[in-house]
């Protein structure tokens, strides 16, 4: 995957229209504000970018989240393919991160403290004596700065920034981060993320879409799945990794084919909820999973430069979120691809470190791109 590193350090180069953060509108796409709110002094918007293909995506700074994303099917009609709901404000209600930016650190952290340099810093217990997705006031209920957006040959941009002070959540360091939403006219969808501290701290970062290519009509246990990943990180009771990487071959985490998930989830009496270790080398963009729905043969390809990835199936009942056009979700709704480092990194000397320092710059880069069976054959 080499081509695609190549292409982003190309966009990168060359020059782009930039605009206000309001409208704008080139050859084969459309950025557009299609709603905002005030929400604790601030203001939260709403955009849509539509790509020459007639694909659009909807991003919000609240959460720095991605609210909507249309994709083809066998016959080129469009439908939605992550759950999201029917309003702005309903994003700052009761909801499960649809599609936000989760941080400073996503997943666990156990016993809700690491130590970094000698010093012990203490985080948010929210999980069972835990930290889970940077405490009780994680990055996914933060309004982002919206910075700028752009065009730039065949890719849409809009950036949102956030400054995460010192000590927020119990993490050292004020940390700056950009996410970059890129729409690009090969119906991908990429997040391109930046950050650096000014202490020594520990960052792991993720975005918390809920994928199901029905067109978010029925549930996503009929999808089938693969995922590019010879090993878990096994974990106790209290999702905490044990520091064991568990091989997964012969067991009922072993998606290396196309594999369906509904009778295993039946076995199971639970959904999915592990990090994989990914078959990749460190920093490079490769592909981590693929997923299939066989009736509308919608083809979901994600790559990512991360060494881990959270598959999570959630078995909750979502009936009570009040999705699109008043849309009712149900249970097994949605299948989450995290890409990321692994839970509880500060705690495993073994596992890729999380651990960044002043003069350093976090980058991470993930590509969820739409197909369908006729164009992946």
């Amino acid at each position: 995957m080499k081509i695609y590193t190549l292409r982003f350090l190309f966009l990168m180069l060359t020059g782009f229209l930039l605009v206000s953060c309001g409208q704008v509108s080139t050859p084969g796409f459309r950025i557009t504000r299609e709603d905002s709110l005030q929400y604790e002094g601030k203001v939260v918007e709403l955009f849509k970018i539509t790509n020459r293909n007639g694909m659009n995506i909807g991003v919000t700074n609240y959460g720095a989240s991605l609210t909507f994303v249309s994709a083809p099917d066998k016959n080129g009609v469009f439908e939605p393919v992550v759950l999201g709901l029917d309003s702005l404000q309903y994003y700052l209600g009761r909801q499960p991160k649809l599609g936000a930016t989760v941080g400073r650190y996503a997943n666990r952290i156990g016993n809700a403290e690491f130590c970094l340099d000698d010093k012990v810093y203490r985080l948010e217990k929210n999980s069972k004596g835990h930290s889970i997705h940077g405490g009780v006031r994680g990055f996914n209920l933060r309004v982002f700065d919206t910075d700028t957006s752009y065009v730039v040959k065949d890719t849409a941009v809009i950036v949102f920034k956030y400054l995460s002070p010192d000590l927020e959540g119990g993490f050292p360091g004020n940390l700056s981060l950009s996410l970059a939403y890129k729409l690009t006219n090969d119906n991908e969808v990429v997040l391109d993320y930046e950050a650096s501290t000014d202490k020594p701290t520990v960052v792991n970062l993720t975005n918390h879409s809920y994928f199901n290519l029905t067109g978010c009509k029925t549930s996503v246990l009929g999808h089938r799945y693969m995922i590019a990943g010879d090993s878990i990180t096994l974990v106790d009771a209290g999702g905490i990794p044990t520091g064991e990487l568990r091989a997964v071959a012969g067991t009922e985490y072993d998606f290396r084919t196309l594999q369906p998930i509904g009778q295993r989830i039946e076995k199971m009496n639970k959904g999915y909820d592990i990090n994989y270790k990914l078959n990749k080398q460190p920093g490079v963009l490769t592909l981590a999973a693929k997923v299939v729905e066989p009736v509308s043969e919608r083809v979901l390809k994600a790559y990512t430069t991360e060494p881990g990835m959270q598959f999570y199936t959630p078995a909750a009942d979502l009936s009570y979120l009040k999705g699109y056009a008043h849309q009712s979700y149900g249970k097994y709704y949605g299948f989450c691809l995290e890409m990321q480092h692994f839970p509880d990194s500060p705690h495993n000397p073994r596992f890729p470190t999380t651990v960044l320092r002043p003069g350093e710059v976090y980058r991470q880069i993930t590509v969820y791109k739409f197909e369908t069976l006729s164009e992946t054959e």
